[in-house]
Parts: C-alpha cells; sequence; structure tokens
C-alpha cells in the first residue's frame, strides 16, 4: 500500500512539474521588413500584423450590381441609387499595378444606404496567401465611395484565426471601368487585441 501512495504521489509530482513549464504554442511571427509593407511583432502580451494589398474591381466583371435601387442618386463610378445591392470577387495584389502578382481575394456584397449613393453597408471575406501566411479575415462595416473606410475584422480562419483588428479600404482610382482600391489589413491576437489603438479618421 505505501510502494503505491508513493508510485502515485511521484506521478502528480511529474504531472505538475511537467504543467509548471507547459508554454501553449504561439503562431509564428513574420520578420519586420517595410520593404514588403509587412510588420509583425509578438512581445509577452501577443502578436500583431500589419501589411497591404491593392484590390482591383472592374464593373459588370468582377463586380455586378444584382439589385436595383428605388431612389436617390443614380448609378455612376461612385453612387448607386439607395436599396441597391452590389456583389464582388476582386482580385488582390502586391502593388497598385494590377499586373503585379495576386496575393489573394476580397469577396463580398454592399448594400447601398445613403440617398446620395455614396455609403453602404458592407461585408466581405478577404482571403490571403501572401509572404507565407494564408487564410481570411472577415469584415463588416459601412464604406464611403470616395473616402477611407475602416472594416473591423469579425473572424478569421487559418493563419488568422482569432485575430481581431480592422481593415482600411482607400479609394485610388475611381476612373475607368476598373477601380483600385489600397487595403491595409492590421491585425492583432489576444491577449495583444485588448490594447489595439482605434483606427483614426484618414
Amino acid at each position: 500500500m505505501a510502494a503505491t501512495t508513493s508510485l502515485l504521489l511521484c506521478l502528480l509530482l511529474a504531472f505538475l512539474h511537467g504543467l509548471q513549464f507547459h508554454i501553449p504554442p504561439v503562431a509564428a511571427a513574420t520578420t519586420s521588413t517595410s520593404h514588403n509593407k509587412t510588420e509583425s511583432r509578438r512581445d509577452a502580451r501577443g502578436k500583431t500584423l500589419s501589411f497591404t494589398l491593392y484590390q482591383h474591381e472592374t464593373i459588370n466583371k468582377t463586380g455586378y450590381i444584382v439589385v436595383d435601387g428605388v431612389a436617390g442618386a443614380g448609378v455612376s463610378q461612385t453612387t448607386t441609387p439607395f436599396g441597391t445591392i452590389y456583389v464582388f470577387r476582386d482580385d488582390l495584389t502586391v502593388h497598385a499595378d494590377r499586373k503585379s502578382p495576386v496575393a489573394g481575394v476580397a469577396e463580398g456584397s454592399s448594400i447601398t444606404t445613403s440617398l446620395d449613393g455614396l455609403q453602404s453597408l458592407s461585408l466581405a471575406k478577404i482571403t490571403v496567401h501572401h509572404r507565407g501566411h494564408r487564410g481570411s479575415v472577415s469584415v463588416l462595416g459601412g464604406t464611403y465611395n470616395t473616402k477611407p473606410s475602416d472594416y473591423p475584422v469579425v473572424g478569421g480562419t487559418g493563419d488568422f484565426a482569432y485575430a481581431l483588428g480592422y481593415v482600411r479600404s482607400s479609394p485610388l482610382d475611381l476612373r475607368g471601368r476598373t477601380v483600385t482600391y489600397k487595403m491595409e489589413l492590421h491585425l492583432y491576437w489576444p491577449p495583444y487585441a485588448h490594447y489595439a489603438p482605434v483606427p483614426h479618421k484618414a
């Protein structure tokens, strides 16, 4: 009986010792570099990641009006009538040039929510395969067609699982059938997400 008790006590102490020194794995951070506009940092509180891609949307090729609006502004390069539902699936490239390497895709929809046709409610899934990162983030928020818009990140998959933060989309070129947006992703993992900065208005 004493030998059994001693054996159980030794096993319990070994188990507790293992728990004391067990550190859960953390996703590897990439090397910080300003050249590719990717920045990643890991500290005692968690990890952050920021990078920039460019969205290219071509009317009636990668983006379509599927429900016509009912009132307000007409259809133009920057406006759609109130109630218009628009869907898109656009390539994301590493530079503003459409011929630069494709690093992902943005797919989603928007509903025009203002009578001047300039504002909408948008949701999107941004799938990325870039600089060693693979996964997606989902965003939901308001869009102002001719100004930068910030979208809260509401979920993630793959390398972006459990990430929070925001995506800033800024129009670069609104002329012609294809429009280009600068897309800046700012991601924060728990518990660092609690200290993430509030995005500033551009």
